[in-house]
Order: C-alpha cells, then structure tokens, then sequence
C-alpha cells in the first residue's frame, strides 16, 4: 500500500507497551470495546472474526446515546503486525450495497479502507495507521472529523489500558 496524500490519512506514534498487547487490544471484542472511540463516545457493541474475508463490525453509540454501527471485512491478517479492514466490503469480501442509513453522521458518506502496522524500534513500537479513502472529498470530511485527534485518542486510551492491566 502507497500513501497518496490526496486521498489518504496518516497516524504515527511510537508507544511503550507490548506489540502482543496491542494486537490483543485490536483483534479481542471484549479487549476492543473500552478504547475504540475516544470519550465519551462508546463502542457497545463488537464482533470480530479474525480472518480475511471474515467480519469486523461495531456499534459506536454518541454521548447522547444515538448508535451508530459499522460492518466491514478484514483483507489481511499478519499477526502482532499488520491488520486490514475496510468497511466498503461486507464478510466473505461481499461489496457493499451503500445504504445511507443515517444522513446526519458524516461516517455516511465514505468507504474507507484501514491499515493499522506494528513494529518494533529502538524506543518501542511504532504504532501506524493509514486510512484510504476512495476520494479527496472523503479525506478532507474524515480529516475535518478529527481523524488524527480521535485515533490519537484511542490510543491514548489503548496504551492507558495496558499499563493498567
């Protein structure tokens, strides 16, 4: 995957918790839940099978308790290093037949596909995330979202949660 600044976003940080740990925090539903939205927004729901072709679905819920779900299908699993979903297929690598079900969310109006990389330097892990968007409006809606506030947030939370036990 290449980086196309037109179209795609970009996350990168360098933590100090076990790669294990955060593959876990990322492939566990019950691991995934408390950090996936950044507060206080919640994730209520998650389930994960853990394959290509297999599914990713949450369901995010607004702190005034509007929920709002997601379902894609992983592309790629390397464990404890490479995980790739997109939410523009269904399980099985069925395409989405796009149904804007809430007009109101600005998550509606793109499909995106995402990359989260772990590697380990001299200093810990690099944490990366690359999202692709199939156009520049896409990108510039997700960016305007928030994109890096909110996943830098998330992973706040994540990291947190490790150190915590």
């Amino acid at each position: 995957m290449t980086f196309n600044p037109e179209l795609d976003l970009q996350f990168e940080r360098i933590v100090d918790v076990p790669r294990e740990k955060i593959w876990a925090a990322w492939t566990t539903p019950k691991l995934l839940m408390p950090w996936f939205c950044p507060l206080p927004w919640k994730t209520i729901e998650c389930e994960i099978d853990l394959r290509a072709g297999g599914i990713f679905r949450t369901v995010m819920q607004s702190p005034e308790g509007q929920q709002f779900p997601n379902l894609g299908c992983y592309l790629e699993v390397i464990p404890n290093e490479k995980l790739v979903w997109t939410n523009a297929m269904e399980p099985g690598f069925r395409p989405v037949k796009q149904a804007v079900t809430n007009p109101d969310h600005p998550c509606e109006e793109f499909m995106m596909t995402a990359t989260i990389l772990l590697e380990t330097v001299t200093s810990g892990i690099k944490y990366s995330a690359m999202v692709m968007h199939a156009h520049k409006e896409a990108r510039i809606a997700h960016e305007k979202m928030g994109f890096r506030e909110g996943w830098g947030a998330c992973l706040d939370q994540l990291v947190a949660i490790i150190k915590n036990g």
